[in-house]
């Protein structure tokens, strides 16, 4: 790949800061170079550990004014449970605005974490795409302008209108995580999104009949966990308290309601099963390499999770202006 074909983002963990420290990472991390933003939406965060989850939508509305340059996006918005599709599209429209035309609408099927807490169960994976697969054509209605009454199998709108809506539309962008996801939304997404640096997701988006084809119009978004730290051993229990529920996988990640389910879960998860799967320490080469395989995948763009409020502004200050050199050079 070329240099501008892969985009470098980082990602505003709202499960483990606060809101106005999130709007002061955005601003570090554009001044720093990173082409992209990307927000969690979350509830609760994974962990106790983490202590945090501000409302997302709020925290992107402050950085898209304290912005001016990186791109943003949810990774990712669950529109069909917590949120009505018709509300998503309503603040999708209004961020478009505040953005001017740099936001990216990151949609997915959720998880109960973040779901559960209004109280309307979590239904199945198989009805959670068909859920999103409905949102989503909500959400392009009434990005339409025109007044939207609509009667489905999951959600109802009775005439509304989007009032206030960009120029620019806003681009959406679909989490998939296998064949039967992919087969549902690359026909109706713009982008894809996906936490594996898997080839085979690509090449299946690519291949449905009706998709804008990664690399020639649409974006594969991965996302990938680091913990940079001049000292390694330090790195290494920062990212075994905070992110220990990493190695659970996305099925257990989807599914289990709360923050002590995740503790329970990861017990016995040690500190060198972490090191194993996330890049700790100062070491920047070693980075590189376990970003490399989301470009090696066919990814277009990686968003880089750096653990730990505490590490944020030295990883900022520090270490990310000669990462982004690092990955740009070997990436090209």
């Amino acid at each position: 790949m070329t240099e501008a074909q892969t985009r470098f983002g980082y990602t505003l963990m709202t499960e483990q800061s606060g809101p106005r420290e999130l709007v002061r990472y955005a601003v570090g991390a554009e001044e720093a170079g990173f082409d992209f933003e990307v927000s969690s939406d979350h509830y609760s965060p994974w962990l106790t550990e983490q202590g945090h989850a501000p409302y997302a939508w709020t925290v992107l509305g402050a950085v898209a004014q304290a912005t001016s340059r990186v791109d943003l996006m949810t990774y990712v918005t669950c529109p069909t449970i917590r949120y009505h599709p018709a509300v998503v599209a309503q603040k999708a429209a209004t961020l478009q605005l505040l953005a001017e035309g740099r936001f990216t609408l990151g949609l997915g099927s959720g998880e109960s974490l973040n779901e559960h807490v209004v109280g309307a169960g979590w239904p199945s994976i198989q009805t959670r795409q068909e859920m999103l697969a409905e949102a989503v054509e909500i959400i392009r209605a009434l990005h339409t302008g025109e007044l939207v009454t609509f009667r489905g199998e999951h959600f109802d709108v009775d005439s509304a209108r989007i009032w206030d809506l960009p120029e620019q539309p806003v681009e959406l962008a679909l989490a998939v995580a296998g064949d039967r996801a992919i087969e549902h939304f690359a026909p109706i997404g713009d982008h894809l999104i996906a936490v594996e640096p898997r080839a085979d997701l690509v090449e299946s988006w690519n291949a449905v009949e009706g998709a804008t084809r990664i690399g020639e119009g649409a974006r594969a978004v991965g996302q990938i966990p680091i913990c940079w730290d001049p000292d390694e051993a330090v790195a290494v229990q920062r990212a075994h308290e905070q992110f220990r529920w990493f190695a659970g996988g996305w099925k257990v990640n989807a599914d289990l309601p709360t923050p002590r389910g995740f503790s329970g879960a990861t017990q016995f998860v040690r500190p060198e099963d972490v090191a194993e799967s996330i890049p700790c320490g100062p070491d920047l080469d070693r980075i590189v390499e376990a970003v490399s395989a989301f470009w090696e995948a066919g990814f277009t763009d990686v968003a880089l999770v750096q653990v730990g409020d505490e590490s944020q502004d030295a990883f900022l200050a520090e270490a990310a202006r000669p990462l982004l050199e690092k990955l740009r050079a070997a990436s090209s």
